[in-house]
C-alpha cells in the first residue's frame, strides 16, 4: 500500500452517486471512475486483497482523490466518459476514435445533391449511415451513382452550368443543371436510391420495374431501356455490395471482442436498413486484466455516449448495466437495447464479427512483433536500450512555394496518426514586395513565425522545430527519445543550434538519402559530425525508412493542399479592389477560377460587389 492515508476522506464521502479521481505526487490524473455509492466505492480500492496487479500497483501510487457528487449514476457515467475523453487518465481503459462518422446525404433541394458529409446531422436533409469509413461511404455513392445517376456537384457549380458536364458523358449524372431529365423523373430517381439505402431492396426494384412497364406501354422505349439499364446495375449491386437482412430493416450494431495474451480487439459492424455498410477495429489500451464485460462497458460507454445510436446493439459479452442503456435511450430519443441473447440472423453477424476481430488481432499481434524486432536492432545500433518514442521531420515545397514542414510520432511500436503536426511555414513574395511587408509586418503567435526566402530549407526547419519544441522548455511535457531529421549535416546543425537555444537535450539524427539518393543506401549523420550506413536489409533500417518515409508522405500532402489552395485564389489576390470578400463572392458565385476565366465582363459584373468598371479591370487582368 502507498504512504497515504485515505481515511480521513473515507469517512467524509456520502453514500450518493458521483464521480471519483485519483492523483499522484505529480499531480497527474491517474484514474476516473463512477460510483453508485461514492463511499462504498471508493473504500473499495483500499480495502480489497484479491484487485489485480495493475489496480493495486494503481493504488500504490495514488496521493490524493477528488469526488464530484452528482444526481444521479446517469449523470454520473457520462461525467465520467467525459473526463476520460478529454484528460485520458494513465490506469483507465481508453477507445481512441476522435474522428466522426461519414454519411450519405441527400440535400433537401428541388433536385437534390447525392454527397458525403462528416459532422453533426442536419433535420433539414436525409441522412444515411452512419458507414465505418469513408471509403464505405463513398464507394456507395459511387454504386448509386451508376444506378440512379443523381447530381454530386456543388451547389455553386450547378447553378452556373450552361451544358453537361462529364460525369453526364459518362453516365454517371442525368444532368439537371441543365434540364435533360424532368423534375418528376429526377424525383422517381431519388426515391429509388433512398429506398436501397435504407435497405428495401425489392421495393425499389419493384418500383423501377412498374417504371420501367409503364414507359414500354406507353412506346417510351428509350426511357424504359434506361429504366432497363438501371434494374440490371441494381442487380449487379445488390450481388457484389449488399449482404441483404431478411429481418427487414433493422438498424443495429453488432460487438464483438477478441483477447490474445495482453491484447484486446473489438470489432463494430454497422447494419442499417437490414444490411452490413462494414466494419471498424478498436484496439483499446490499459486493457491487459478486465474482463469482457467491463471492457464492452466502457466501450459502448465511451463510443455512443454523444454520438448516434441505433436501435439496437448485439453483444457477445455480457452487459447488463440499465444505467447505460437508459442514458443511451434518453439521449438517442428512441429506445437502445443491450442485448446479448443472439439467435438466428444476429447469431450470424455476431460470429462473423467475432471472427474478424480475431483476425484483427492476430494480424496486429503480428505487426507488432516485426516491428518489435526493427526497434530492438535500432536500439542496439544507437546504444539506446530505452527508445520508445521517434520524432520525424521533413520540409516539402515546390521551388519555394507554399512550404509546409511535417512533424510524425512513432511510440509504442507504431505510428500515432492522433499527434502528427504540420507547420505552414510563411515565404517571402519576392514577386510582390508590397505583400511580402505586409507578411513580415504582422502579428505572430510566436516570433519565430516569420517569412523565409522562398526554398530555405534550413530556415523552414528552424522555425519547425522552434515552434515544436518551445512548449517543452520548463514544462513536464511528453519528450522525444529520438529526433530523426530528414536531411543532411546543414538540416542537423540547425536542429542543433534551436536545441541549444531552447536549453533542451534531445538527441538528434539526420537522415541523408547518400550520393545516389537510393532507398537502403541512406546514411545516419550523429551531432558529432560522424557518420554510419546500416545494411539495407537491416531491420533498424527498415524502422528509420518507414518513419522517414511517413514524414515525407505528410509533408507533401499537405504541401500540396496548401499549394493548390493558394493557386486558387492567387490570380484573383494579385487584382487591385478585389479583396477577400470579393474574391470569395467571385469563387462561389462561378463555382471556381477556371469558371472565373471563362466568364464575359456582362457576367462578372453581375456578381455583388463587382461594379462593370471593376469586371471590366478583372477580365483584363485574368486574360493579359
Amino acid at each position: 500500500m502507498s504512504e497515504f492515508d485515505p481515511k480521513p476522506i473515507l469517512s467524509s464521502l456520502p453514500l450518493l452517486p458521483g464521480v471519483y479521481r485519483y492523483y499522484d505526487k505529480n499531480d497527474a490524473l491517474l484514474y476516473v471512475g463512477k460510483a453508485r455509492q461514492l463511499k462504498k466505492r471508493v473504500s473499495s480500492y483500499f480495502q480489497k486483497t484479491n484487485i489485480s496487479p495493475r489496480i493495486r500497483l494503481m493504488v500504490s501510487h495514488i496521493k490524493r482523490i477528488e469526488t464530484t457528487v452528482t444526481r444521479s449514476e446517469a449523470e454520473a457515467l457520462l461525467l465520467e466518459n467525459n473526463l476520460i475523453k478529454s484528460l485520458k487518465p494513465r490506469y483507465n481503459i481508453l477507445f481512441r476514435d476522435d474522428k466522426s462518422y461519414p454519411y450519405i446525404v441527400l440535400t433537401a433541394e428541388d433536385y437534390p445533391r447525392l454527397t458525403y458529409y462528416r459532422g453533426t446531422p442536419n433535420k433539414q436533409h436525409q441522412y444515411f449511415g452512419p458507414y465505418p469509413n469513408s471509403y464505405a461511404a463513398k464507394e456507395s455513392i459511387q454504386l448509386l451513382q451508376r444506378i440512379f445517376r443523381l447530381r454530386t456537384c456543388e451547389d455553386s457549380v450547378y447553378n452556373n452550368r450552361t451544358r453537361p458536364c462529364l460525369l453526364h458523358q459518362i453516365n454517371r449524372c442525368t444532368a439537371p443543371c441543365v434540364g435533360l431529365i424532368s423534375a418528376a423523373d429526377y424525383r422517381t430517381d431519388v426515391n429509388c436510391a433512398v429506398l436501397l439505402l435504407q435497405g428495401k431492396h425489392r421495393e425499389a426494384e419493384a418500383a423501377l420495374r412498374a417504371a420501367m412497364e409503364a414507359a414500354a406501354e406507353q412506346q417510351h422505349y428509350e426511357q424504359a431501356a434506361v429504366l432497363r439499364d438501371q434494374l440490371r446495375a441494381l442487380h449487379t449491386v445488390q450481388q457484389k455490395q449488399f449482404v441483404e437482412s431478411t429481418g427487414g430493416t433493422t438498424d443495429a450494431d453488432i460487438i464483438a471482442l477478441a483477447m490474445l495474451d495482453d491484447a484486446v480487439c473489438v470489432n463494430l459492424a454497422m447494419v442499417r436498413g437490414g444490411r452490413q455498410l462494414g466494419d471498424k477495429h478498436f484496439f483499446p489500451e490499459h486493457a491487459e486484466d478486465l474482463s469482457a464485460e467491463e471492457i464492452a462497458s466502457a466501450f459502448i460507454a465511451q463510443h455512443y455516449l454523444n454520438r448516434a445510436v441505433p436501435p439496437l446493439l448485439v453483444l457477445a459479452a455480457e452487459c447488463d448495466d440499465g444505467t447505460l442503456s437508459a442514458l443511451l435511450s434518453e439521449q438517442a430519443g428512441h429506445p437502445v437495447r443491450i442485448s446479448t441473447a443472439a439467435i438466428g440472423e444476429r447469431r450470424q453477424w455476431l460470429e462473423m464479427a467475432q471472427k474478424n476481430a480475431q483476425l484483427a488481432l492476430g494480424q496486429r499481434k503480428m505487426q507488432q512483433s516485426g516491428q518489435s524486432v526493427r526497434l530492438d536492432r535500432l536500439r542496439v545500433w544507437l546504444n539506446r536500450p530505452d527508445l520508445q518514442r521517434i520524432e520525424c521531420f521533413d520540409i516539402s515545397h515546390t521551388m519555394g512555394e507554399a512550404t509546409v514542414a511535417s512533424c510524425v510520432v512513432y511510440e509504442n511500436l507504431d505510428m500515432r496518426t492522433a499527434q502528427y503536426r504540420r507547420y505552414n511555414i510563411p515565404v517571402l513574395n519576392l514577386t510582390c514586395p508590397e505583400r511580402s511587408r505586409r507578411i513580415e509586418g504582422a502579428s505572430h503567435s510566436s516570433a519565430e513565425e516569420i517569412a523565409i526566402t522562398p526554398g530555405d530549407d534550413y530556415a523552414a526547419m528552424r522555425q519547425a522545430l522552434t515552434r515544436r519544441y518551445q512548449k517543452l522548455v520548463g514544462s513536464e511535457a511528453l519528450r522525444p527519445d529520438l529526433i530523426l531529421i530528414d536531411g543532411g549535416l546543414g538540416q542537423l546543425h540547425v536542429a542543433m543550434q534551436v536545441m541549444q537555444e531552447l536549453g533542451l537535450d534531445l538527441p538528434l539524427v539526420g537522415v541523408a538519402k547518400g550520393v545516389a539518393r537510393k532507398a537502403g543506401m541512406e546514411q545516419l549523420i550523429f551531432p558529432d559530425g560522424s557518420s554510419k550506413q546500416l545494411p539495407a536489409d537491416d531491420p533498424a533500417l527498415h524502422l528509420i525508412q518507414q518513419i522517414r518515409d511517413e514524414a515525407h508522405r505528410f509533408a507533401i500532402t499537405g504541401h500540396r493542399a496548401r499549394r493548390g489552395k493558394a493557386r486558387t485564389s492567387s490570380s484573383l489576390q494579385e487584382i487591385s479592389g478585389v479583396g477577400d470578400k470579393r474574391r470569395r463572392s467571385l469563387l462561389t458565385h462561378f463555382g471556381g477560377l477556371r469558371e472565373v476565366m471563362q466568364a464575359s465582363i456582362a457576367q462578372l459584373s453581375q456578381v455583388k460587389g463587382i461594379s462593370k468598371s471593376l469586371a471590366e479591370a478583372i477580365y483584363q487582368q485574368l486574360h493579359q
